[in-house]
């Protein structure tokens, strides 16, 4: 008699299983008989504990399941009313993974890299400091635009194309452009002053290739992704249409262009480059190139609406006058006059001193 008195006291302080699905949250219709089958069309079965399941404990009224998951509804509404007045509060721990240095978000395209807000400003300040170091470091620059174009820049950007025709049919199609979507044959037997046969030109006079830039990796949003991708790989018909090579000048003279054009910050922080300039480059700089890019920036349009691949039998000049773009003086050959000019007062001046 005492084991008996035991086993039932035993019993009856442990709580069944429809118990702990209540103190879970887990509000659940009335029971049906025991003798019928388990019934999941009412309460989704990952709600379902599987002693529930296995015990057929669940309600089978065989009214619609429209007025059913209605009727649940209500039910599960009056029961968390009801049990907030005699029951502790529920502890469910929702385990959300939070971002930190040692806890990372899954990547949200091939290739990305989610960075913390310290690692961003320490890839931003370092990238920076490696291409004023070193302009021809491409990736340092590449990072550094992705760096310093979110929060806003870059959505800035995005939503410039969306405000345009041209812009959202690119988002649309995200065509990219490297050496086979740009084969160099077809582009060369485009008719002169043509945009394609102007960008295969100026390839062909850098050693250039469209195939050169990298992909992005360090901005969060996927469709923002693209956008730096396609301003990226837009660089080099902004070289075409301008005719600015790519040494130091001619980069900083174009990125002062996109810089008014796009405001992406990269641009704009490329302009300390300028310290590394001779003294006659930087006053050409300042007195020539600025001015120009100043007048072309602020009367242009948004370049990254520009679908250059729908356009390449199209004159260049007419191009640059829908686009509000003036034409710059040919920078290498002002560097060639330059040179000439110094070669001819050396010459001069080795006469003077032989006679």
């Amino acid at each position: 008699m005492r084991n008996k008195k035991r086993i039932y006291k035993k019993n009856r302080d442990k709580p069944d299983s429809l118990s702990i699905a209540y103190q879970y949250g887990r509000a659940f219709p009335p029971l049906a008989p025991s003798g019928d089958p388990p019934r999941t069309d009412v309460v989704p079965p990952d709600l379902l504990s599987t002693d529930v399941l296995l015990s057929g404990h669940v309600h089978s009224d065989p009214s619609p399941i429209g007025l059913k998951m209605s009727v649940l509804k209500r039910r599960t509404a009056t029961l968390v009313a009801h049990e907030s007045s005699f029951l502790a509060p529920a502890s469910v721990s929702c385990r959300t993974r939070h971002f930190s240095l040692f806890s990372r978000p899954s990547p949200q395209y091939p290739g990305h890299v989610p960075l913390n807000v310290l690692e961003r400003g320490a890839l931003a300040f370092g990238s920076a400091f490696g291409a004023l170091m070193n302009p021809r470091r491409a990736d340092l620059i590449a990072a550094c635009g992705e760096a310093t174009a979110t929060p806003y820049f870059i959505y800035r950007l995005r939503d410039a194309m969306l405000s345009d025709p041209t812009g959202r049919q690119i988002l649309r199609e995200r065509p990219r452009m490297t050496s086979t979507t740009l084969p160099l044959p077809y582009l060369r037997s485009l008719p002169e002053n043509s945009v394609g046969w102007t960008y295969a030109a100026w390839l062909d006079r850098e050693g250039v290739s469209p195939d050169t830039r990298d992909n992005v990796q360090y901005i969060d949003d996927e469709e923002c992704a693209y956008v730096m991708q396609r301003y990226r790989e837009c660089h080099d018909f902004y070289h075409a249409l301008t005719g600015l090579p790519t040494f130091v000048e001619g980069e900083l003279a174009l990125k002062a262009l996109e810089f008014l054009n796009t405001l992406i910050p990269m641009t704009g922080l490329s302009m300390a480059a300028a310290v590394r300039l001779k003294p006659a480059e930087r006053e050409r700089l300042v007195s020539l190139w600025l001015p120009w890019a100043v007048r072309s920036g602020l009367s242009s349009k948004e370049l990254i609406n520009v679908y250059w691949e729908k356009i390449l039998d199209k004159d260049v000049d007419e191009l640059r006058g829908e686009l509000g773009i003036e034409r710059p003086p040919d920078m290498r050959e002002i560097r060639r006059m330059i040179r000439e000019q110094k070669k001819r007062e050396k010459q001069k001046l080795e006469q003077q001193q032989a006679a």
